[in-house]
Order: structure tokens, then sequence, then C-alpha cells
């Protein structure tokens, strides 16, 4: 009995070894095949920004490069050429502050979270050099100091301390406690002292070189306070010491608007009004530059303004970026973008740094955005780059789909449409070249997006509230966060000429792709949409539901008005996937959701022409079920569990095929999962924050990603196979570049679907009992390579049984 098994066990990993297109990785060592899998995809464009303040913002001095952070990613920007480069965050940690060394060669980052790191990072090789751990709970601002030595470092306000490093010997060489909430530090030109700023709070703080150096341990800082005099009880939002002919002074706004100037005995000089009108968060004023010509202070509604630092006098105001709830695809003179209307509301500005080579001004604002602006004449100023990202948690993204008549596609190939909690539904192009159109015309504001659809005009929802560096955030009036309606979920029609999207207080919307117009909008819900999804055209009809987590299914005839066919009840808790296939003749419909149930259900025809639904199947399991996808054949359901396993379905049968891991850690759940278009891998994404992609047959991992701040809410692969898109609750998106490996597999297998499509176009339409079908998509069933399954257990393992196609050739088997 026992050479029996070991006989089996040895002819099973023999088929699974031939069978394996990964065979290649297996012959590696299991540390370089970690490696591997971990730069199978690689980071390729990042859209979005997560500045909260000035302090995580930069700019090389050499070479212009504009620094900032986006989740865990600090992204290098190059307005002029519009290219990317990236700085990884391997702890996985949200990115709070940075500033370039003065040399630009190195880059020193701030991070959030339990235990978070100053970490030291070579700006050209974009590898960490040092991590220095002291703080607890995070950092919220670093510097270094001109001559490159040291590093300083303040924690949050729960940290209450300033470390002083010497980064190169990874030593704290002086430290002391700060009792005020810290937001901005400053060094001095000389670099003998340098300045935090703060909740009234103004503190000069001075470095013995000489002392500090023939010390081993750590000394004591050296602290003195500012004296504040009448302005002792306002916010300090930012500081900046003095350049040249002002280097003995140090300069500092106030979240109520003024302009202080410090002397070289810390006595509050002079200050003047910025003269700013007060923004929807009450801070006027949140963040200043000083060089030897200028001041520049970012202030609310968009404002900068300059001073002259010798003197205080108001110079010039700079231009304004676009206003809220502007209708970007219009903007594509510089004159629309500078004509301000009487009534216009504007972002307000909430971080600067500027590029004294080439004179540019790099400025985000509180609806993450990002300008960077030539002020060589301040009479003419003009814009470098611009760039507008969504403000908040994005929560869904869908992939154009190909149409075969290109003139009849709303939008250029290579599209995609995001949604997210700023209330907006965005359409971006990965390719500026094919942005054209009736339309959808290039604008000068965005290279990648092309148009913004604001739900109810709601242009408040566009502003990012935690964009708030006096610490007023948890003042701000819940009522006004509770008017964002928030787009929880969006799907395109096959076809590509409609678009329904669902919010959280349950509205279903449809817009017409080709002009943007609204066609309908209906409380369909009680609560938020969680999930859409239109029926494919090899079903023979034209169906959306809508899934929510009032538990109710809602499925509406697209091809009459969105009337509704019927609403289908069988869930008891939210509903967290929908999906439609078409198989073995008959048109199904599979849900699942957190009360760990999956129904499979079959589609009649009415005699009145309606359809209806019954329920075939009813599966339970023992853990919550996040996420489903229907692979490519349409004869498996994939589903992402709580307990970071994908379940494998027969949608015919309602019997799990196959169980594997989806995750390569052992904390969190699966969150979402997503196939690709040929059906050879499925994406994974984990409430740790992690990617992965899976070889759909064999549940290996064939590659890993990290990057995101928060988890993962949609995933989807392009068209072309060649990227993997991921939106997070971080407000990014991210553009993944896949290996050229797994692209030539997956546009092989398409290729190989596409012959066998020609050889199903040779079958007629025919008739089923309840309703029409054609079996062209059964024959594509049949005849494509797709697994063989036959274990209808709970347990891992690989089911040796194989199926041949109608030429005999043996199909790939799970």
């Amino acid at each position: 009995m026992a050479t029996v098994e070991a006989g089996s066990t040895i002819t099973s990993r023999l088929k699974n070894l031939l069978r394996s297109p990964s065979i290649k990785l297996r012959r590696h060592k299991p540390g370089a095949r970690k490696e591997d899998i971990g730069s199978k995809v690689t980071l390729e464009k990042v859209l979005g920004i997560t500045v909260s303040a000035g302090r995580s913002l930069s700019c090389d001095p050499k070479t212009g490069l504009v620094a900032y952070p986006a989740g865990c990613v600090v992204v290098l920007l190059n307005p002029r050429k519009n290219k990317q480069h990236h700085i990884l965050n391997s702890s996985r940690k949200t990115i709070t502050a940075l500033a370039f060394s003065p040399d630009g060669k190195f880059l020193v980052t701030g991070e959030s979270g339990h235990m978070p790191a100053v970490r030291v990072w070579d700006v050209a090789e974009r590898t960490q050099v040092a991590e220095l751990q002291e703080h607890k709970y995070g950092v919220a601002c670093v510097a270094f100091s001109p001559s490159s030595k040291y590093i300083v470092s303040v924690g949050y306000q729960h940290d209450m301390i300033v470390n002083v490093w010497s980064w190169k010997k990874n030593v704290v060489v002086a430290a002391n406690k700060v009792s005020s909430k810290v937001t901005a530090v400053s060094f001095s030109e000389d670099s003998s002292y340098f300045v935090t700023a703060g909740n009234r709070h103004v503190k000069f703080w001075y470095l013995d070189e000489a002392k500090s150096s023939k010390v081993n341990s750590t000394i004591p800082l050296l602290g003195r306070s500012g004296l504040l005099g009448e302005l002792r009880n306002n916010f300090f939002t930012d500081v900046a010491c003095g350049k040249g002919k002002k280097a003995s002074s140090t300069f500092c706004i106030t979240s109520s608007g003024l302009l202080c100037e410090f002397n070289d005995r810390r006595l509050l000089d002079k200050w003047v009004e910025l003269r700013c009108s007060l923004s929807f968060q009450t801070t006027v004023a949140s963040c200043i530059i000083v060089n030897q010509e200028y001041i520049f202070c970012g202030c609310a509604d968009g404002t900068v303004r300059i001073f002259n630092p010798n003197n205080l006098h108001f110079l010039s105001t700079m231009p304004k970026p676009h206003r809220l709830g502007v209708d970007i695809a219009t903007v594509t003179e510089a004159s629309r973008l500078f004509s301000n209307a009487a009534d216009a509301k504007y972002p307000d500005t909430v971080g600067m740094t500027f590029d004294s080579t080439n004179q540019w001004l790099s400025c985000v604002y509180n609806d993450h955005s990002l300008y960077v602006w030539d002020i060589k004449d301040l009479k003419k100023v003009g814009k470098v780059y611009s760039a507008l990202y969504h403000s908040s948690c994005v929560w869904s993204a869908e992939v154009y789909p190909e149409t075969k008549d290109s003139n009849q596609a709303c939008l250029p190939p290579n599209s995609f449409i995001t949604c997210s909690s700023d209330s907006t539904i965005r359409l971006w192009n990965m390719e500026t070249s094919n942005i054209h159109g009736t339309a959808l015309h290039r604008n000068i504001l965005s290279n990648d997006l092309m148009k913004i659809i604001l739900i109810d005009n709601n242009t408040q929802a566009l502003l990012d509230t935690d964009c708030n560096c006096t610490g007023l955030a948890d003042k701000v009036d819940v009522q006004t966060l509770d008017a964002k309606v928030g787009i929880r979920s969006v799907c395109v029609s096959p076809n590509g000429q409609h678009l329904a999207s669902g919010d959280r207080t349950g509205t279903l919307r449809v817009h017409e792709l080709q002009s943007l117009r609204e066609l309908l909008k209906v409380e369909a819900h009680d609560s938020e949409i969680l999930c859409l999804e239109y029926s494919k055209p090899e079903t023979g009809m034209n169906l959306l539901a809508s899934a929510s987590r009032d538990r109710l299914i809602n499925v509406l005839d697209a091809s009459k008005d969105y009337s509704l066919q019927q609403t289908l009840d069988d869930h008891s808790s939210s509903i967290t996937a929908v999906k439609f296939a078409a198989n073995d003749g008959k048109m199904r419909m599979i849900s699942c959701g957190a009360d760990k149930s999956i129904y499979f259900r079959t589609a009649e025809q009415t005699g009145e022409g309606s359809v209806h639904f019954t329920r075939t199947h009813h599966i339970v399991r023992k853990t919550t079920l996040y996420d489903m996808d229907v692979d490519p054949s349409l004869k498996y359901a994939a589903i992402g569990c709580q307990d970071r396993n994908i379940r494998i379905f027969n949608i015919s049968s309602g019997k799990q095929k196959k169980l594997y891991k989806g995750s390569q850690s052992e904390d969190g759940t699966l969150i979402k999962v997503q196939t690709d278009p040929s059906g050879l891998y499925i994406a994974t994404s984990s409430s740790d924050k992690n990617l992965s992609i899976f070889d759909f047959y064999t549940g290996e991992c064939v590659a890993t990603m990290f990057g995101h701040s928060e988890i993962v809410t949609g995933m989807k692969f392009t068209n072309d196979c060649k990227h993997l898109i991921s939106v997070s609750g971080d407000s990014c998106i991210f553009i993944w570049r896949l290996s050229s490996e797994m692209t030539i597999n997956m546009r092989q297998r398409l290729a190989e679907m596409r012959q066998r499509v020609k050889v199903g176009e040779k079958c007629t339409p025919h008739k089923t009992t309840n309703t029409s079908f054609c079996c062209r998509r059964e024959t594509i069933a049949v005849m494509c390579p797709v697994p063989a399954l036959s274990s209808d257990s709970d347990k891992e393992g690989v089911d040796e049984g194989s199926d041949e196609d109608m030429t005999g050739k043996k199909l790939r088997s799970f």
C-alpha cells in the first residue's frame, strides 16, 4: 500500500513539473527565486500624491528633480521631461516627510507607524544607505544640515523628541524633548543652529559640533525659545532660516496669516499680514520658502504671496491654479487657465519647494494637484508642469474595453476609469499621444487625465481635509465631511458606450461616454453600492446588476432603458461581488458576500420577454468572501477569502474544485482578486498592503509588489497585457509594468483563444428551452486550454485528471 502511494506521489510530481510554465523558476535557489518574483513587476508610473505639508516636498538643488511621497513611494519627478523615478519604502510605512541633501546625492525620509525609521537613500541608485530608529510613533519632519553631516528629525507630538543624527555613523549625537506639536524645521546657513516651529512654538536649537564630535554618547540638545511677545498664542505653520545678507534672520508664518521675522537675538522683530482669504479649514497660510531674493508664502484659496526678505515689502502674487470643479477638457489654452471667475473657489496651497537653478517654484494644493511655475520674470509667470490627482480613497478602476470598430470607441486606446471618495469619476489615458477626438481634446492641466466627472457639483468634496498642518483636522465640521457623496463602484458596458457608477448613498448613475451625458440617476439601494456588473455579449443579453450593503441585487435591462427586471434578496449581509457568465448554453449569475455564501443562479426568459434568475446552487464556507472574478473561459469563478485563500468553483455545478494560498504573508486577508485577459494569471491584494500575481493553474506565486500605504481597493490588467493598474485608499493609482515573459505568455494564450474562436464561428446559433444563446462561446470553453477540475473538497491539493479537446491535444490541469 505504501509503495503504491509513493509511486503515485512521484507520478504526480513529474506531471506537475512537466505542466508548469514556471519550470525555470523552480531550478533556482530559494533565495534567488524570491528575488526573482520581487522583480517580475516594476512600478512604471504613479498617478497620485500624498503631500500634507511643505515638509513632504523637496527639490534637488543640482538637477531640479522634485521629490514627493505617494503612499510608501517617493516619486522623483523631472518636470521638464515629465519622467518619473521611484524609491520604494520596503517597510510599507507611509512616508510623512522628506528632504534632499545640499549636494542632491541623498534623500532623507521620515515615516509613520509603529517604530518608524528615518531612512537615507542614494538618489542615483535609489537604494537605502542608512536606517535610523529612535522614534516610536511617527516622524513629523526631517532636514539635512547644510554640511550634510547631520540630519535632524522631529517626532510626532506623542514622541516629544528632537534627534540630531550623525547619519553615516548611525548614532544620535544630540537629543531633547519638545512638548509642543512641531510641524516644521529649518537649518541656519552656517549649520550652527536649527529652528523648529509649531503650535505656540518657535525654538532655536544650538549644535556645538566640536563638543558633539568628541563625545561618544548622546548629549542634551541646547534649545532656546523664540521671544514671541503678543503672538505667543499663534500656530506657526512653517519656518525658514534666512539666506545671504539675511542669514541671521528667521522667517515664520502663522495659520492666521502673518509673516514674521526673528532677528539674531531670537526676538520677533517685525511682521506683516499676508491678506489672504479665509479657507475652509480656517488656515490662512501653511508654507514658506526663503532665498536671497524672495519669500514665498503659500496661502489659502490657491494664493502664493511673494515678499522681499530684506524689508518684508510685498512684491507680487503668483497665478492661481485651476478653479475647483473646472472642466479640464475645456482648458486647452493658457488663457482659459488664468481667466479668474468672480465666484471661483481654488484649492489651498499646502506645500512648496524652489529650484534656484531653473527658477521654478513647485506648489502642491489640497486637492492633490501639483504645479511647477517658472518665475524668472514675476510679471510673466508661466506653467512648466501640472498634474491633477484624486484627493481621497480610490475605490475602483475599470479598463476601457477594446472595440471591433475603432470609430465607435468613445475613449482612445489604453484608457481607464477610476472613482473615488472625492465624488469624482476620472478618465485617464496611459499614452498622451492617444488623447484625441471630438469630446476629449488634449488639455494643458494634465498629461494623463482626460476628464473629471464631478458628481452633484460638490466642489468641497475635492479637498483633502487631512492636508492641514495646523493640527485642526479634528475640528473640521463632521457635517461637511458627510457631504461627500463618494463614488464606490464603476463599470463600463462591453460595447464601451455606457458608464455605470454607484455611490455611498445607494444612487445608481449611468453616463453616456460619447457625450458624458447622464442617462440615468435612480436611488437603487438604501446603502452604498459595492459592485456593478454588465453582462457580456456572449450571454445574448444586455443586463446590469447592482449589489449593495443593503443585501439586495437589482437586475436591470440596459437595452430597455435600464428597466428593473428583478430584485434578489437571498443574501443576509453585504454583497461583495456579483458576476455574469454564459456556459453550457445558459446564462448564469454568481454572487458572494460577507454572509460567507455563494449563490449560483440561472436565467430564464418569461413569456413577457423579461429575465428571471432562479437559484441553482447555494454554497456556504467558513470564511468571509471578499471578492470574485470569472476566468475568460467562463467556466470557473475565483473567490478571494478572509483566510487568504483563493477558492475556485465550477460555475455549472457550483462545486469547489481548487484551493490555494492567495498571499505570501501569514497576516491579513484577501481584499481583491483579478484574472488577466487570457486567464493565465490571477492578481490578488491583501490587507497587509501587498500585491501578488499567481499562476491560475498551479497556484504558484510568480510576482509580488508593494508600494501602497493603504489597502488596495481595485486592480485591473490592461488589454495589451503589459500593465496592471492598482488603486488604493491612499488616493494613489499605481501603474505596474509586467515582465516581458508574462506579457508574451498572455498574448500567446490570447492568440490561441482567437484561433479557436474562428473555429467556433462556424457554429450556428441555437435556442435552449428558456432563452437564446450562441454556441460560439461554448466552443471556446471546450477548446481553450482551461483547467480540468474534479476535486470538491476544501483541502489544498492537485487533481490529476486531464481533459482532451477536439483535436486530441491534452489540456492543462489543476
